[in-house]
């Protein structure tokens, strides 16, 4: 059964690295990767100094590691090019590290764990308050970094920083997050129950959030007591190497947190190191599913947040203006680049007249470079993204749909090479067409008519996915059927992107979380997910001062 069992994980992991093979082009390596380089190494960027334009760089670097609270270049000699969305200029080049150097950053990380665990709490938590204190400061600096590698705007990703830094700062509240219980369950014996780190983690993150899903994992494992093996995604890792700089700022201890890169090898290495109790995942179905199956195989925990359809419930009886512009927002904010996006309209009724008003709005969005005043939304990540999105825009063509508003063939005339699709808006879509059936991840509404609101829950519980949904109404009966009906694990009332605050969870269900999301990020789930519960009964039994015969009967009392 274990050789069979490893054949299949094999079988699984061909597409994945047929896909991420084209990324990995042979190079030369820049530097030796010696101790001496690794300490000389510094990142380009400062809290006053960074990127402002999508001006080519001259001689770009390539993006080191981080171990033992130090910047190192690797010594790999496959390297994945790293190119603005905007321009198609290279901005860096991400190694795809040695498998001697991926064992350094866990045994790094395994080293420090037990010093960290032993930390107290309150000490942790005043490296917290620093670390959030810094990434304040280093605010425009991280998000400069997100809109040069990923494509945002600035403004969006500063919004990008905020999520993540709320994280961090509800993981202030350790203390209180952390307390145990305690009850006195019989006389003179009583049951204590302490939450106790696992040791080491890893998080594998996505290109589209590159501060916030970093900032889900490192606050909540490290002020747990855990260490962290942190890799963020090959197309945007700058923000994540600010935050690791700024976290040994804040007094992080070596190895607590580490950083390595690289593509399918590198996930796998992670998945497979028995040091690393547990796996934190954001990102697409297909790579979701895999890190879970493979993970959980060689026994680690998994939460893992993955692909997603979000549909908003729109009534005739809702506030028209206030619902046209959160669904602009919603669905093309980011160039409709979140797994909370509002990719999906559901018109009940006399809704589906509002179409046109819709397009005019989004229409008038100014899509440009991120750092150009006024800018709605950037480029899509990639050439392949894009032809992906445009592909599924045809599909939808072909397959009897109204394009709308076609935003294909789009470019400003300042940014003629970047990753442009500008926002599209398809009607009279049905469940059947590619174009629903698929998670586009682009700035692309897709809309379905349905008779009643009855008719359009239906429509969406039948949906595979199941992050987020909405519902505009003004009705508060027709907003409580939506609530209880609906079958999603994040619901909007007149709120398009319902994602909770860092004091709850995020809580999506169905495909959209591996293995039915009992494990979810943030909040005390959270902290649930990277501690173990410890039970301790006691007996400090009075008699026994007093009386020198032992009990050797099984009690019949409570």
């Amino acid at each position: 059964m274990a050789v069979a069992a490893a054949s299949k994980r094999a079988a699984v992991a061909r597409p994945l690295a047929a896909a991420t093979a084209q990324q990995l082009r042979p190079m030369s390596s820049s530097s030796s990767g010696s101790a001496a380089a690794a300490a000389s190494i510094t990142l380009d960027s400062t809290a006053t100094s960074y990127p402002k334009t999508h001006a080519k760089i001259a001689a770009p670097r390539d993006t080191p590691y981080f171990l033992d609270n130090a910047f190192r270049a690797s010594e790999g000699t496959e390297f994945i090019p790293l190119h603005d969305p905007a321009t198609g200029h290279l901005v860096t080049r991400v190694p795809q590290m040695t498998d001697a150097e991926l064992a350094a950053a866990v045994a790094s990380a395994q080293r420090a764990f037990p010093a960290w665990r032993a930390t107290s709490v309150l000490a942790r938590q005043q490296v917290m308050f620093r670390f959030v204190a810094l990434i304040r400061e280093h605010w425009d600096r991280l998000a400069a970094s997100i809109t040069l590698e990923q494509g945002k705007t600035f403004a969006d990703a500063k919004g990008d920083v905020l999520r993540g830094l709320q994280v961090a700062e509800a993981a202030c509240a350790a203390p209180e997050l952390l307390k145990g219980e305690v009850l006195e369950v019989a006389k003179d014996m009583e049951t204590r129950t302490y939450r106790e780190p696992l040791g080491v983690t890893a998080a594998i993150c996505p290109f589209n959030f590159p501060a916030m899903i970093p900032l889900w994992c490192i606050p909540i494992a490290t002020v747990t007591g855990n260490t962290l093996v942190l890799k963020p995604s090959e197309r945007d890792p700058g923000a994540a190497m600010i935050l690791v700089e700024l976290a040994k700022q804040a007094g992080f201890p070596d190895g607590v947190v580490n950083v390595v890169h690289g593509a399918h090898r590198t996930v796998d290495f992670l998945l497979d190191a028995p040091e690393v109790k547990a796996v934190s995942f954001v990102g697409g179905n297909k790579a979701g599913e895999y890190i879970y199956n493979r993970a959980s195989a060689n026994g680690k925990r998994v939460q893992a947040n993955l692909g997603a359809k979000n549909h908003a419930a729109v009534l005739p009886d809702c506030d028209k203006n206030q619902f046209l512009n959160a669904v602009v927002g919603a669905a093309f904010g980011a160039a409709g680049q979140r797994c909370m996006a509002l990719s999906t309209l559901v018109m009940v009724g006399e809704t589906r007249d509002w179409l046109p008003e819709l397009a005019e709005r989004a229409k008038a969005l100014q899509v440009n470079g991120g750092f150009e005043p006024g800018a709605d939304l950037g480029p899509v990540i990639s050439p392949q993204s894009k032809a992906r999105i445009e592909g599924l825009i045809a599909s939808a063509e072909a397959e009897g749909a109204r394009i709308l508003l076609d935003g294909r063939g789009f470019a400003p005339a300042q940014y003629p090479g970047g990753n442009w699709v500008a926002p599209t808006i398809i009607a009279d879509v049905t469940p059947d067409m590619t174009c629903y059936r698929e998670e586009v991840f682009g700035p692309v509404l897709v809309c379905l008519n349905a008779a009643t609101l009855d008719e359009a829950v239906a429509l969406i519980n039948r949906n595979e996915y199941g992050n987020g949904t909405a519902v505009f109404t003004r009705s508060g009966s027709a907003a409580a059927a939506f609530r209880r009906g609906v079958e999603a694990g994040q619901v909007g009332i007149n709120v398009p992107i319902p994602v909770p605050l860092p004091m709850f969870s995020f809580t999506g269900n169905k495909r959209s979380v591996a293995g039915g999301g009992a494990n979810t990020f943030y909040g005390r789930p959270g902290i649930n997910f990277y501690t173990q519960l410890k039970t301790v009964t006691a007996l400090w039994s009075g008699a026994d001062v007093v009386s020198n015969k032992a009990d050797v009967a099984m009690p019949t009392h409570n």
